[in-house]
């Protein structure tokens, strides 16, 4: 996989920054609401928890040459985060961290060819690349990271992560065409199909959040007025 080694470290780098976080969230904050709707900071947890198991799972069957989904199902995958977000603590601690470190080593034990493979994220769904699973990754953890309102936020991405996630999501599907125009780092990219006249400005890492569904647009501004409509991510 081009450039594994790089990007390896970037998700190793993410992981130890959003446990740090984790272990510094007093008890209380646990149970109060993050930006997503219905979400508390623990469900935002237990699903960064469980996601690095479901993509862990999808390595390793990638690996053995038995194609295995990254949730048996999305009631199951809902249940679970609902059920780990209730638990104790100290054990949601614990299974983010494992789950850290089982996907590290997942993606360590694979083999150039073992990323060729394909997945479902449920069983008779759209299928993935395998070799787009530490983009996925990286991407949950500095999102949701973000997500959790407690110190980190977009503005603490750095320029690679930024251009990574406004690269990815110029694949998205946008009501109307535009552009955005990182001004800190003097790129643009277009977004939506056609030639949209719209320019959007901002920094890279408020282009990112905007782009995701989060926020107002804060920090952002449009030649044509009011900021195109971007959906939920």
């Amino acid at each position: 996989m081009a450039d594994d080694d790089h990007l390896l470290e970037s998700i190793h780098h993410a992981d130890r920054s959003l446990v740090r976080t984790v272990d510094g969230l007093a008890d209380a904050a646990w149970a109060e609401p993050s930006p997503l709707p219905g979400w508390t900071r623990a469900h935002v947890i237990a699903h960064l928890a469980l996601n690095a198991e479901g993509l862990a799972r999808v390595l390793t069957g990638a690996l053995v040459g038995e194609p295995a989904t990254m949730y048996d199902s999305s009631e199951s995958r809902n249940a679970d985060i609902d059920e780990l977000a209730a638990a104790p603590i100290s054990d949601v601690r614990s299974r983010l961290l494992a789950a850290t470190t089982s996907f590290q080593q997942a993606v360590v034990a694979m083999h150039e060819p073992d990323w060729g493979a394909r997945f479902e994220r449920t069983p008779g769904g759209p299928s993935f690349a395998v070799a787009s699973v530490p983009l996925m990754r990286v991407r949950e953890v500095e999102i949701h990271h973000a997500d959790l309102g407690s110190g980190y936020s977009p503005s603490d991405w750095g320029a690679e992560f930024a251009v990574l996630l406004l690269d990815s999501m110029t694949k998205r599907t946008c009501p109307a065409p535009f552009r955005a125009v990182a001004t800190d780092l003097g790129r643009s990219w277009s977004y939506g199909e056609g030639d949209g006249s719209a320019v959007v400005t901002g920094s890279a890492s408020d282009l990112g959040w905007w782009l995701t569904g989060r926020g107002a647009g804060e920090g952002l501004a449009c030649d044509a007025g009011a900021l195109p409509r971007i959906e939920a991510w």
